[in-house]
Parts: structure tokens; sequence; C-alpha cells
């Protein structure tokens, strides 16, 4: 490991995500993790970040004029992330793979001259020291690896790149503030709508476990719900699934893009525009009535049934084990 400064990319919310774990995790084995934030940590996630070897948190403060979402705007962020490199002297970024952040890394990397990695499965050093970024791509078909050659690497990392470790010893953990200047125009929020998240279900992009369903539910998704709180998993769906008005969210290349630990796809047929949201999963479970629907091609466990027969089975027999433990 080099003496280098890994700076992660905090969210938000009063709780540190798992996705953010598992960031502090990969920084603290490339060099010093650090983090930096838009707002004030709470006292929970201080403990967090302690506990994962974070011992200081930059927090930006904000021109006063920047109030509620604006505050949050990509260009905003941007700026936040490359005045927080500039005083660290950091040498590499670490942020979730969210829409948002993807935005602000990119504006972010441009700012500081850095080269630029997103959706990394996996970072690394090489030989000489470079950062090394591990990608699935060609709708998860091939595994690349890219070295980043600049001073300064930039990278989203997906979910479930790495399992939470925390530090071998918890450390103190303190908070600094710095000024940041925002130069460029920004747009202004008009509206914004929150939806609420399920708090008993984890969050489909950052779920170790996916549950989705197709046109082979018919509509009933109570089979792949109870089955998906059978195992702790994160519910998604085909795009002919949502556009049937059955569901809300699509796991696909042009919904949601997942790599869970495990995917379970039920009554999904596995067309190319499926498999590019999830074929990058570490093991896939497909449940189909049809023998040759193309899902059994990139499957690592095939089963051959009715959903509404196999997963509540699979379901009650998951439980009676979880209560045999």
């Amino acid at each position: 490991m080099t003496n280098r400064t890994v700076l992660v990319m905090l969210d938000p919310a009063d709780e540190v995500r798992s996705s953010v774990l598992e960031l502090l995790t990969i920084g603290r084995a490339l060099g010093r993790v650090e983090a930096v934030t838009l707002e004030a940590p709470s006292v929970e996630a201080l403990a967090q970040l302690g506990a994962h070897g974070v011992e200081t948190v930059h927090q930006a403060e904000l021109p006063a004029e920047l109030r509620g979402d604006a505050r949050h705007l990509s260009a905003v962020v941007a700026e936040v992330l490359a005045a927080a490199v500039r005083r660290t002297d950091a040498d590499v970024v670490l942020a979730p793979s969210t829409f948002a952040a993807k935005e602000a890394v990119a504006l972010a990397g441009r700012a500081l001259g850095a080269g630029v990695i997103i959706d990394a499965a996996g970072v690394a050093e090489d030989d000489e020291g470079r950062i090394v970024g591990t990608k699935r791509v060609f709708a998860g078909a091939w595994d690349t690896s890219s070295r980043v050659t600049t001073d300064v690497a930039v990278l989203t990392v997906r979910a479930n790149a790495v399992v939470p470790q925390p530090a071998e010893a918890a450390v103190a953990t303190e908070v600094e503030g710095f000024a940041v200047e925002v130069g460029a125009a920004l747009p202004t929020v008009t509206s914004r709508t929150e939806k609420e998240r399920d708090a008993d279900r984890p969050t489909l992009e950052e779920a170790a476990i996916v549950v989705a369903g197709g046109r082979g539910t018919e509509g009933d998704f109570g089979p792949v719900q109870d089955f998906a709180d059978a195992l702790g998993a994160a519910v998604g769906a085909s795009r002919d699934a949502v556009f049937e008005g059955w569901f809300d969210r699509y796991v696909g290349q042009t919904g949601v893009t997942v790599a869970p630990r495990l995917y379970v796809g039920a009554g999904i047929s596995g067309a190319p525009h499926h498999r590019g949201g999830m074929q990058a999963s570490q093991v896939i479970v497909a449940v189909n009535n049809d023998p040759e629907a193309p899902i059994f091609e990139i499957c690592d466990f095939a089963v051959v049934g009715d959903l509404a027969d196999v997963l509540p089975q699979a379901a009650e027999v998951i439980r009676a084990h979880k209560a045999a433990r």
C-alpha cells in the first residue's frame, strides 16, 4: 500500500449506506482514507466512519445563497469534490455509482485534469502503483481493466464490489469545515418530488440480493415480493412488466443496472435489454416454465417451473432454515 490519500464522497443520509462502507473498505487497501460531505454528519454516522478508519471528514461550507436542493446540484457537488481534492492533495476519489454521483464526478474530473472511471466493479493498484479500475462492459459479456495515468484518479464504484469490513481498530473522527466558492452559473430547482423508500427492503441499486419478476407473473407480484422478503432482497421487474403497470421499477439497459451478489429472475425470458441490466450479477438464478427461455443461457442455476409454485416453496424453506439457525 502506498502513502496516498483516498477521498470518499458521502451521501447526505444520516446513516452511512453499505455502498459507502464498501468504498471505505476499498480505500483502506489503497492508502489513508478521508471523507468529504456537503452536510454535517450525524453522531451515528461519525461512529460508523470511525469504525471504518476515517479520521477526518471535510465538510463543505457553501455560499449562503445556495439553499435546499440547490446545494446538491451536480455542478455544486463537483466544485466541492475538486476543492476537497486540492485541499487534501488526494490521489484518489471514490464515489457511489449513482446517476447524480456519476455526473458530479465527471465534472470534477474535468476540473482536476483527472482520469475518470465510471461504474468500476473493482479498484486496485498495479505493480507501478497506478490505480486500476476493472469494469464489466457489453452487458456484462467482457471484463476490462483501465489504468489511470494521471496524478489523480476519480472513480465511481458499483455497489457489491466488496464486502464492507471495519478497520482493525476504530479511530476518533473529526469534522473540518472548508469554504467552497461556486463560480459556475447554476440552474434553478423549480420543483422536486421525493419518493418514499421502503424501509423494510434495501434499495434496488445497492441491494446484495435482487429478486425480479417479469411477464410470467401475469401481474401478480405477490410470490416475488414474499420470496424477496424471505431473502431480505430488493424487488425489481422486467421492462415489459413495468410497461404493463404491474410494478414501478425495471432492471435493464434503460432502467436500473444492478450487480448484486445474487440475482433471481422469476418469469423473465431474458431479452437482451434485461440482460444488459443484470448480467454482471455474481450468481444468477432463473425460474421460468419455458425450458428454452434465453435467460437459461446465462444463469448459474435454472429452475424450470411455474414461479407461483416454486417461489412460495423456496420462501418456506428459507424461513425454516433461518428459524433453525
